[in-house]
């Protein structure tokens, strides 16, 4: 939200600049036209850099969400050896338990 809220707002910039620029401008035509230029590429070069910004942010949190899948994964497949292994020491425990009690 808040990036598009910046978006907003150097176009909303960008465009009344230019209009400003154009109605009070003291130079030339040609001169007016090369800094719409200028500035136009400037505002290109400011939206690749967000957007490479952006991308980099992305893959940061991928990346910590495989890790954090990961880690639940590894923790879900300990969780479910350990309830294997409680079963197993229950039913060792009720077979060694039941030979004791028809001994007795």
């Amino acid at each position: 939200m808040a990036d598009e809220s910046k978006f907003s707002c150097f176009f909303l910039g960008l465009g009344l600049g230019i209009a400003v620029g154009v109605l009070f401008a003291p130079r030339s035509g040609e001169d007016t036209r090369a800094l719409i230029r200028s500035k136009a590429g400037e505002g290109a070069e400011y939206l690749k850099q967000q957007g490479e910004t952006l991308r980099e942010s992305a893959g940061e949190v991928v990346e910590r969400g495989k890790t954090t899948l990961e880690r639940q994964k590894e923790q879900l497949i300990a969780a479910v050896e350990a309830g294997k292994q409680a079963y197993r020491d229950a039913v060792a425990e009720e077979s060694t338990g039941g030979a004791e009690a028809q001994e007795g």
